[in-house]
């Protein structure tokens, strides 16, 4: 293994004469912080660790200390069980990391009480003193509770910041010195994120200035169709900078996080999604080069991209051809970049790996060699250059989740019921240095990291740092690293490309006021995805919409209009760049279809609802042949709204059937006008109903009611209350049912609300206005 963590050019040019994929990976990752930051050598600052694939840095150069692992624990506890410390404020089914001796994850907050949420938590590496706890209400989500926190915490050392995604699609940047909140985007409110199908959260990503987060999502106009997308903020202001999308109609969520590397001379991001395709991308534009398919359904694995120019990853699905499930696939990413149609180098079928991510180990003795657990947490090592296995199989449990971490000449591995191994890389396999089992309760979701000469290993009963030397804290080695681009001298140099091939808007979309100004950034890129100057070019600006862009690239907007879109366009010749905005009036709003549209500017909308003629009047009607859409959310606005009243009209279709669910959206909770239960509900996260209240009402298919809904905030609660009654009958006096909420939710978005399995639903005359 040659040195690594050296000064900036020593070290690309030593990765450029070495085949070490941990020194190829270690370059992208060094090159990502400012000139006068100091970067700990041994920081893992993402859930895979410094490399993005499961290996530790090794640390050599002079002044600094080589990383010496346990290889033995007893999880009792004792003065010489090398247990330094265990944290149960700590536990969960997260992968920690660590940043500037602190660590960061995500835990349950307040489990089964009125109260429960997710809080992001800060410890203090050396000691697990916990230093700081940021916590955030669950809400309008499916996801059930025991899967809270499943996601993973990214940091970054250049703005001292941390960034989750919470099980209710909520995306935040904290400061990670005292978890403050800079800036968040609630991706389920402006992007129509999904947070079901189980719980599968993704994890953010760090690309040079941006963060990088995706999801299935159904959005609004183009992007109302349901699909795997990517998105890209700046990191330091939360503007999105660019979106990309896979195939439409995918059949899963995933938890696949993005990989970066260089091949031939491009930066790419390489990522599994919900249609069973990896793919690649310019991480700086967005663009998607190319994709293979590998399954018939979503990929939550995340790949590692060797060297070499090869990606591995795999799946526990269908495979595209045949009956056999799962496979580990092996992509020429060379050649999927040339648009080959034969990208695959080889495939392992009957290997069920979908959840574990692959381990890949160079070895200048034993050759190349990928480590894959199957779900069934049978260990398997394949030659990585032919996919050939190597030795028997290893029975390590009965089922992981987790990945393997490779670190001190050794590999890490937990079950998730509890067993832990020390493995060792040999000839024919691995062999066992060490097996303990964790006591009952200590299951294990996520992956052990390493840092500071310690092992950190979560499990659901608490996070332990795992250490047979003396406390080494503070004596990190720090080195200050210069900041070209996130790959340096490894990508080819953009000055041998000075042709603009594509244009980007930022930022590429946002919520507007209808009497809104905001400055526009036009940036140009190469062929190759790179950054190249636009400066005194000609660009020329095309606006669909009720808006100008002035001649110093500022967009005006101007409608009387309630909701409206406004698209644009800049060219520099025949190269084309665009971006688009909802433009979304202060309340008050009404809506009563009388130009037979669904709103454009709804998120959530028009895939799933379709304008008609009900009795002879116009309204929209929430379909029920929408494949996986029929119980679903639509949000009107932005989710910075409180203290607002929102009123509606709506019926059943008459099947003589079943009766749906029909409902309010409501600063994040939800009235729920309930068919086959005949009652009105108040809620906010339906899996779990940590707050909620009904009362029976009983009502028919094929009659109009009029649903109302108020929340407010009063003493730090949210007072809440809806009434229901047929619209041709006047409004009563009272409220049919009032609930309180002592953990408020303080904002959100207007929304529908309804579940039209069993029968249509017909909307009309929606209104929001501020309450007195």
């Amino acid at each position: 293994m040659p040195t690594i963590w050296l000064q900036p050019r020593l070290w690309l040019e030593e990765c450029r004469s070495s085949a070490s994929l941990g020194c190829f990976l270690s370059a992208i990752f060094a090159l990502t912080v400012a000139g006068d930051t100091l970067v700990d050598a041994e920081d893992w600052t993402f859930w895979r660790g410094p490399h993005q694939n499961g290996v530790a840095a090794s640390v050599t150069d002079a002044g600094s200390r080589d990383a010496i692992l346990i290889e033995r624990f007893d999880p009792r506890g004792g003065e010489e069980s090398g247990v330094r410390w265990k944290s149960e404020a700590a536990a969960g089914i997260s992968t920690p990391i660590a940043m500037n001796g602190r660590l960061y994850t995500i835990v349950r907050h307040q489990p089964s009480t009125p109260t429960e949420g997710e809080q992001v938590i800060c410890l203090d590496a050396a000691s697990g003193e916990v230093l700081w706890q940021h916590t955030t209400n669950v809400f309008l989500s499916d996801v059930p509770a025991e899967r809270v926190g499943w996601s993973n915490v990214t940091g970054d050392v250049e703005t001292d910041s941390v960034y989750s995604l919470s099980a209710c699609s909520l995306l935040q940047c904290l400061d990670a010195t005292t978890g403050q909140p800079r800036w968040a985007h609630s991706m389920s409110e402006e992007f129509g994120m999904l947070s079901t199908y189980g719980g599968r959260t993704n994890t953010p990503v760090i690309f040079e200035d941006l963060v990088i987060i995706s999801g299935v999502t159904t959005g609004w106009d183009l992007t109302a169709r349901p699909a795997h997308r990517f998105f890209a903020f700046d990191k330091r202001s939360g503007v999105l900078v660019w979106t990309s999308s896979t195939n439409p109609l995918p059949e899963d969520t995933t938890y696949s996080t993005p990989v970066f590397g260089v091949v031939d001379g491009r930066a790419i991001m390489i990522a599994g999604s919900g249609d069973g395709r990896v793919n690649g991308f310019h991480p700086r534009t967005g663009e998607r080069l190319w994709n293979v398919a590998i399954s018939r359904r979503g990929i939550n694995t995340t790949a590692v991209i060797d060297s070499n120019g090869f990606a591995f990853i795999g799946h526990g699905e269908e495979n595209p051809e045949g009956t056999a499930m799962g496979a580990v696939v092996c992509v020429d990413i060379s050649a999927a970049n040339s648009g080959s149609q034969s990208a695959e180098v080889w495939r392992t079928e009957e290997l069920i790996v979908g959840k574990s991510s692959p381990l890949l180990i160079k070895d200048e003795s034993l050759g190349d060699r990928l480590y894959v657990v199957e779900d069934s947490s049978r260990l398997h090592v394949l030659d990585a250059r032919t996919g050939v296995e190597i030795g028997e199989p290893l029975k390590l449990g009965t089922a992981m989740r987790g990945s393997l971490v490779y670190a001190d000449g050794k590999i890490y591995a937990a079950t998730s019921t509890g067993l832990f191994y020390v493995l060792r890389p040999v000839a024919d396999g691995v062999e066992t240095v060490f097996k303990t089992r964790l006591p009952k309760g200590h299951d294990v979701g996520g992956s052990p990291i390493v840092a500071d000469g310690c092992l950190y290993l979560p499990t659901t009963s608490g996070l332990f740092c795992l250490s047979d030397s003396e406390d080494r804290s503070g004596e990190s080695v720090a080195r200050p690293i210069s900041k070209a681009s996130q790959f340096g001298d490894l990508e080819t140099p953009s000055a041998e490309d000075t042709v603009i091939a594509s244009l980007q808007i930022i930022p590429a979309e946002a919520i507007l006021s209808n009497d809104q100004s905001i400055a526009l950034e036009v940036r140009g890129f190469n062929s190759l995805g790179q950054r190249v100057s636009i400066e005194n070019k000609p660009l020329v600006w095309e606006v669909t919409g009720s808006a100008t862009v002035s001649d110093s690239n500022e967009l005006q907007v101007r409608t009387d209009e309630i909701a409206e879109s406004v698209s644009l366009t800049v060219r520099l010749g025949d190269v084309i760049g665009s971006s688009r905005y909802r433009v979304v009036a202060p309340l008050p709003w009404k809506f009563d279809f009388s130009n037979q549209v669904v709103p454009v500017t709804w998120i959530g909308a028009r895939y799933r609802h379709e304008a008609r003629s009900v009795n002879g009047d116009p309204a929209i009607v929430k379909i029920t042949t929408i494949p996986k859409g029929t119980r679903s959310q639509t949000w009107m606005g932005s989710p910075d709204l409180s203290g607002y009243t929102i009123t509606v009209d709506v019926q059943a279709q008459d099947t003589g059937e079943k009766l749906p669910d029909m409902g309010l959206i409501n600063q994040r909770y939800t009235l729920d006008l309930m068919g086959e239960a005949q009652q009105l509900q108040i809620r906010t996260w339906t899996a779990q109903l940590r707050m909620a209240r009904s009362v029976p009402y009983a009502w028919q298919a094929g009659r109009w009611y009029r649903l109302k809904f108020t929340a407010s905030l009063e003493n730090n609660q949210a007072i809440l209350k809806g009434k229901v009654w047929p619209r041709d009958e006047g409004e009563p006096s009272q409220w049919t049912l009032t609930a309180t909420d002592d953990s408020p939710n303080s904002q959100g978005s207007p929304g529908l609300f309804g579940n039209a399995t069993n029968a249509e639903i017909m909307i009309d005359n929606v209104s929001v206005v501020p309450n007195e």
